[in-house]
């Protein structure tokens, strides 16, 4: 391989921010030592579940979670903690009429509620730079008593069919009875962190709060390690000291605090199961002490695991009171002298970040929408914790030590040793890590801090992640389970915007496409058994989207081909090519590497439809579309014929390739003429004679599980706005199954697919999770993709009618561009200042406290762009960030002057400021 070529940096380095994120970089300057990484729920995780039968979710509960210590994490609201969540903080709030003290977010588990687990509170990620030098968060708690009761009650008796019941349904917002807690962090320096806590009471009264930060150590030394307990201390009324073996000595100065609280990170074993405690100093101490006025509950000798500083305030009716702490390693004397300066310069460099990296021509709403999507993204990171080797032995589960039989889940992946920071998809619902989630995680992320994306790629395809055979972990409900192989893809994408900034990392290409190339033999040699390039992927992240659940043995026996897993792999294909041609550039080795791809996307693509009316194959030369094939015992096989988002992943699986890149290595040349050569059929079914002899637009040639016939067909389906074009993006399944619903009979039992634009009717998978109507980010980011890397091949010339049968006709950039504007108008203000998300909550659409702030939920209704499912889910929903910059800079001249991903000038332009 050869070295590396030193860039000089551009100018955009230039600004503060930037400047952190290189020294962390260049210098191993611990910026982003502290930040958000505490999640936003621990309890009902697989991690703390010790039950017999692995429901997670009734073995740790709500209840629970304010008097047991967890094993292997820590929760908290606004929470704040160093890379290894040693040391945590967060706020704890109590209105004197709660029940309890509000130290996390509540919510419903999946049999509580009728649309599965949901969090029943209202909180913002307003704002945060990379390196967490600024952060903001907004908490709305009622001055009402928490309708815990009701929420529960309520939801546990409501249909699949009927709405979720929400936190507003309630009434607890009415008079406007509630105050906004903003949370702020601003770094001084990389261990000294400035906290605001502003309290605004939006009542017409004045109203009392509590207000109780609290910092504690994440429990450790419990557990049978021999891990040293570390100690927190009083060191005056206003000052608490921490001491950890492994993290130092840190001091948290508590301007005008009350008094300071301390007690134990330990369970109250007394409440929990009517056990004796070995101290009388618990974790829910302080609870007892607000609460419940028992003034034994915490330590008088002022010291202990867990600490609080006590703020009593009386907030006047539209007034606010605020709330500052300091926690660093100095503990200075005055630890508040220029404490509003050190914020209004650390603001002052995240508007400097951001005014840098966000284009001139978005209008305010969008780049409102755009930064909130960006901070939501950096707002979602999580310390994770989880000793497989250790978890399994502890359910006396390990296969290879002791008796093996306990039954625990992820028993083949004894392994796996995971304790870094995650980009999770939402803290509270998912506060787990999501293979191919985090792959979409880093193309909103590579916008922000290109170094924590790699990381998070390369994270997947470590010792301690992937499996020996190569798999990458899926979630840890089943870390077996199969999702996407997108990886490659964001590999790519990230090494080339990278290369455009003056910094090709070609090391960081190579070690990714080593993990890969086992990932890919994995795929090959487990979902594919047969050797007929046709591949049964199972889950593929798209949940109930079949009418069968296709991580289980089919009720009809045999199997079925997916379509959409078989299309997964061409676009595998074409990456792991993309990536072998440029590593060809520094070492001849890949040649061979590149063009063993070429010829297992031919057989893929050609495997999709087979010469001849074979009844076998997943395209449909009567519909114009693929399905999935159901293969029955006795050899007989139908198509299923539901027009779905299986049948437009084919679409997906393109690629432009530039004349002059196979120019430079005849050896590939030579072996793909060979090979035309010998399968004339194979070439002729999956490519037109015009891409063959001249190539398309300037001579490219096109990779595609689509030629031009089929893409033609395709897009008529796709940009239909009674199939799949909705005003907000491409539904995932086809309204056309709304009054045509598929059916399909088995022993007197009816299996049917219906279109459903909102939640899911149907348990598979939980009940929060639909694939039967909703829009979906990650999926319209792909066809995104797909239309603008056509769209160099097919040129100007080359248009289709959007929508369908409308009259008007869109070249392919066009129609990825109104694909993109339809995707951004569900977040953006319409011609009546309506957020579609909102959908009807008049006070999201018409409150000024509420309506600016942004809520990225996990899908989108088909119809009316309400937000669906985890309202917090900015993980993938994240890229309509992407989508925002992309358009705003890309013009079509551009893209059809370039030669690979259209990304690349897209950055250029960024790092040129136009």
């Amino acid at each position: 391989m050869k070295s590396q070529e030193k860039h000089t940096p551009l100018s955009y380095v230039e600004v503060t921010e930037q400047k952190r994120l290189n020294e962390a970089r260049e210098k191993n300057v611990p910026w982003k030592k502290w930040g958000p990484y505490l999640s936003e729920r621990q309890w009902g995780t697989v991690r703390e579940d010790y039950s017999k039968d692995g429901n997670a979710w009734d073995y740790f509960t709500h209840d629970q979670s304010r008097s047991r210590a967890y094993r292997w994490g820590e929760d908290g609201l606004a929470g704040y903690c160093d890379d290894k969540q040693l040391l945590c903080f967060c706020v704890a709030l109590w209105n004197g009429r709660d029940p309890i003290l509000k130290e996390r977010m509540f919510g419903l588990t999946n049999s509580e509620s009728n649309h599965g687990e949901d969090v029943k509170e209202y909180y913002f990620y307003v704002d945060s730079t990379p390196t967490h030098s600024y952060m903001k968060y907004l908490y709305k708690y009622p001055q009402a008593e928490y309708p815990y009761r009701d929420l529960l009650e309520t939801n546990k008796h409501r249909s699949r069919e009927e709405f979720e019941y929400e936190l507003l349904d309630t009434g607890i917002f009415d008079d406007d009875r509630y105050f906004d807690v903003f949370v702020e962090y601003a770094k001084a320096d990389p261990e000294d962190t400035l906290i605001k806590i502003s309290v605004h009471n939006r009542g017409p009264e004045a109203a009392e709060i509590e207000v109780l930060p609290t910092l504690w150590f994440r429990n450790t030394w419990s557990w049978g390690d021999d891990e040293p307990k570390p100690i927190l201390g009083q060191i005056d009324a206003e000052k608490i000291h921490a001491s950890h073996p492994q993290l130092g000595d840190y001091t948290l100065q508590c301007e005008g605090a009350k008094e300071l609280l301390f007690t134990e990170n330990e369970s109250n074993g007394y409440r929990l199961w009517g056990q004796h405690n070995p101290s009388p100093y618990v974790k829910d101490s302080f609870h007892q002490y607000v609460i419940s006025g028992a003034s034994d509950a915490v330590n008088p000798q002022k010291k202990g695991t867990k600490a609080a500083a006590r703020y009593m305030l009386d907030v006047p009716a539209g007034g606010s009171k605020v709330v500052r702490l300091r926690l660093s390693t100095k503990g200075a004397a005055d630890g508040f002298g220029k404490f509003d300066q050190v914020f209004n310069s650390r603001l002052a460099d995240a508007n400097e970040f951001y005014d840098r990296i966000t284009p001139k021509n978005l209008s305010e709403d969008e780049r409102r929408v755009h930064r909130q999507a960006l901070a939501g993204m950096l707002w979602s990171k999580q310390y994770y914790y989880f000793d497989l080797d250790r978890w399994l032995t502890e359910h006396d589960s390990h296969p290879m030590v002791g008796s093996g039989q306990g039954g625990a889940r992820n028993t083949d992946w004894f392994h796996m040793l995971n304790s870094d920071v995650i980009s999770m998809p939402d803290k509270w619902e998912y506060p787990w890590y999501a293979a191919w989630d985090l792959a979409f995680h880093t193309i909103a992320l590579s916008m922000v801090d290109f170094d924590f994306a790699k990381d998070q790629l390369l994270l997947m395809l470590r010792n301690l992640y992937a499996h020996p055979n190569g798999q990458i972990p899926a979630y840890e409900w089943n870390f077996g389970d199969v999702n996407p192989p997108v990886h490659a893809w964001a590999t790519l994408f990230l090494y080339r915007i990278e290369s455009e900034l003056g910094r090709s990392d070609v090391r960081f290409l190579e070690r990714s496409f080593q993990g890969l190339m086992l990932n890919f033999n994995w795929w090959v040699n487990r979902k594919d058994p047969s050797g007929r390039n046709v591949f049964a992927g199972g889950f593929l992240g798209l949940d109930n989207i079949g009418v069968f659940d296709r991580s289980a043995p089919l009720p009809t026996g045999g199997h079925l081909d997916q379509a959409d897993g078989t299309a997964w792999m061409a676009f595998y294909c074409q990456c792991m090519l993309e990536i072998a041609l440029i590593l060809c550039d520094y070492d001849t080795m890949y040649e061979d590497i590149a063009y063993r791809f070429i010829e297992h996307f031919a057989w893929i693509a050609y495997a999709m439809d087979r010469m001849g009316d074979c009844h076998d194959e997943m395209w449909d030369e009567q519909d114009g579309f693929f399905y999935d094939l159901l293969h029955f015992p006795n050899g007989d096989s139908m198509r299923l014929r539901i027009r779905s988002m299986v049948g437009l992943l084919p679409l997906c699986a393109t690629t432009v390739v530039d004349p002059a890149s196979l120019d430079r290595h005849p050896r590939i040349v030579e072996l793909v003429n060979l090979f035309r050569k010998r399968h004339p059929e194979v070439i002729q079914k999956i490519s037109s004679a015009e891409n063959l002899e001249k190539g398309g637009y300037m001579g490219r040639r096109l990779l595609t599980t689509c030629n031009r016939p089929k893409l033609k067909s395709v897009l008529k389906y796709m940009l239909d706005e009674n199939e799949f074009l909705s005003p907000y993006g491409i539904r995932s399944l086809s309204k056309y199954h709304l009054e045509h619903p598929f059916v399909f009979y088995l022993g007197g039992q009816e299996y049917k697919v219906q279109y459903l634009p909102a939640e899911s009717n149907t348990g598979m998978f939980g009940g929060n999770s639909n694939w039967r109507g909703p829009i979906w980010m990650p999926v319209n980011g792909l066809i995104i993709r797909a239309l603008l890397q056509m769209y160099p091949f097919y040129g100007p010339d080359f248009k289709v009618e959007c929508p369908t049968g409308s009259g008007n006709h869109m070249t392919l950039f066009e129609v990825a561009k109104e694909i993109g504007r339809r995707n951004a108008s569900i977040f953006l203000r319409d011609a009546n200042g309506q957020r579609p998300v909102y959908g009807g909550t008049k006070k999201f659409q018409d409150d000024p406290h509420w309506r600016d702030y942004i809520l990225f939920y996990e899908f989108f209704h088909g119809d009316n762009g309400a937000g669906l499912g985890a309202s917090h889910q900015t993980g993938w929903t994240g890229l309509i960030a992407r989508a925002l910059d992309l358009f705003a800079r890309l013009k079509a001249d551009d893209l059809l002057r370039v030669s690979s991903e259209v990304i690349a000038t897209m950055t250029r332009q960024q790092v040129a400021g136009q």
